[in-house]
């Protein structure tokens, strides 16, 4: 049997995906409407407010396409947690209008293949930040789901370690060359969700995304071992703009 590559784990994520139903929205008399926005907006500041005690981490987001409206990004250190705020969201009548079309649940994940020889990440500060992050103000996310090939001809589950550590080393320098334009937080969801990993990229400038995806996918790594989910684009929103966004749907 090939391996297995130590993993250290950090914080919980919960990504939740929603879809909002705008003819039933838009059937609601205003009073009403308005309402639901005042509970959404004090459920959506108590989520935010982990961040400042660092007690988790939180982010809300306008996702463009058709594949959903909404996206709320959570991490918190206990899969407890996260459960209370799928259900504190649930409860809300705002959550009435909405479906998940999709969600993910992973936690923030570090392998031995990034981590130095003698690093302890758990007691190292720079390590420990990487494990339990702050979601990046940044105006643009990317989101997708991703899993490693497991095929006759190529199964990365049963390379020897140091091919599996070589090519990971060259993935990890792609990713680095792009400090400063584009964050990105890797997220493990083996035994927890369908697909492997998730990765969160955040930037500035969408263009980023699609550089910094088109060159890994050359990588061999990703050439050859990469299988992937769909992908997210979403805007981050302030809470002036989310009721906006409610708002001119109304308007329209």
């Amino acid at each position: 049997m090939s391996e297995a590559v130590k993993t250290y784990e950090g914080w919980y994520a919960y990504h939740d995906f929603r879809k909002i139903d705008w003819s039933r929205w838009k059937s609601l008399a205003p009073e009403k409407r308005e309402e639901m926005v005042q509970e959404l907006l004090e459920v959506l500041r108590e989520f935010a407010s982990v961040e400042e005690e660092r007690k988790g981490s939180f982010g809300q987001y306008a996702v463009l396409g058709h594949k959903a409206d909404l996206l709320f990004i959570h991490f918190r250190p206990t899969l407890d947690e996260l459960n209370e705020v799928k259900w504190r969201f649930d409860k809300t009548a705002f959550a009435d209008v909405t479906f998940a079309p999709t969600s993910f649940i992973s936690v923030v994940e570090l392998s031995a293949y990034t981590v130095p020889p003698g690093t302890d990440p758990l007691s190292d500060p720079a390590f420990r930040e990487r494990l339990q992050p702050s979601l990046p103000e940044a105006k643009y996310v990317c989101f997708y789901p991703m899993d490693k090939r497991r095929n006759l001809s190529d199964n990365w589950y049963m390379l020897p370690m140091e091919e599996r550590r070589r090519m990971m080393k060259s993935h990890g320098m792609i990713g680095r060359s792009y400090a400063g334009r584009v964050r990105q937080i890797i997220t493990g969801s083996i035994g927890f969700d369908d697909w492997e990993w998730g990765v969160s990229l955040f930037a500035e400038d969408p263009i980023s995304f699609k550089k910094i995806v088109t060159e890994m996918r050359f990588d061999e790594v990703s050439a050859r071992f990469g299988e992937f989910g769909s992908f997210y684009l979403g805007q981050r929103l302030s809470e002036e703009g989310l009721v906006a966004l409610l708002k001119n749907h109304i308007q329209g």
